[in-house]
């Protein structure tokens, strides 16, 4: 399952968090997964999730794209139900676009045994991995000062063996801390406040092994996990 919030990134995970509170969520259906799942019309959605409304023409700039090209996936994106145009704003040739305020969800269990999807999902899945890599990449590549720096951190840990459900609660524990720490909407905006990305991949590994004697075998650790800062060696 993977969920994808109005107000944060997409999150993949093998299983979605509990409904939060807040605006209303759709399941993804074939049709509107295939809506979706194009590489550029992922990057738009991306900006206008991450960046607020946009036009065709600052869509294109900021994509290196034909500003006609995107203004015809603008539309399609549209026509699927992700995005809606901002009235009472911009001109006939100059349509100002936003998300619509819905969480996205997709059970990938759905299209297990509909052949016809399967590249769909694979492209939808791969192209959101690519967007969380540049999102790090943009991160550590960046100039940021020190006060912002050292809050920010890159970990991971691997010394956990759960079973299913024991994953479940830990995703669930997860998902309702960053929903203690998401604002309100009507709250009143910290001026020393930045957007954060919350990025989280929790998921089953399979042991790579020649037999259950091997060290990376059922009952043994995987090794030390990591809590790593840009710049700083694990």
């Amino acid at each position: 399952m993977t969920t994808e919030h109005p107000d944060s990134p997409t999150t993949p995970g093998p299983s979605g968090p509990p409904d939060p509170p807040g605006p209303p969520q759709r399941r993804l259906d074939a049709r509107s997964l295939r809506g979706l799942a194009h590489p550029l019309r992922m990057q738009i959605f991306e900006l206008l999730n991450l960046d607020g409304p946009a036009t065709a023409t600052r869509l294109a700039e900021r994509l290196g794209e034909n500003t006609g090209t995107v203004s015809w996936h603008l539309r399609h994106l549209a026509e699927h139900g992700f995005i809606e145009e901002e009235t009472g704003r911009g001109t006939k040739r100059e349509r100002w676009w936003r998300r619509v305020e819905v969480s996205n969800r997709l059970d990938t269990a759905d299209f297990r045994h509909d052949p016809d999807t399967r590249g769909a999902v694979s492209l939808y899945l791969n192209q959101l991995v690519q967007q969380y890599f540049n999102r790090v990449n943009d991160y550590i590549t960046e100039d940021w000062p020190d006060e912002w720096r050292n809050v920010g951190t890159i970990s991971d840990w691997r010394r956990l063996r759960l079973n299913p459900a024991q994953l479940q609660a830990l995703n669930d524990e997860i998902f309702a801390v960053v929903e203690r720490h998401t604002p309100a909407p009507d709250a009143a905006p910290d001026p020393t406040a930045l957007p954060i990305v919350v990025q989280l991949q929790s998921f089953p590994r399979r042991s790579r092994t020649d037999g259950p004697g091997s060290a990376d075998g059922p009952g043994s650790a995987d090794g030390p996990g990591s809590a790593e800062r840009p710049g700083s060696a694990e």
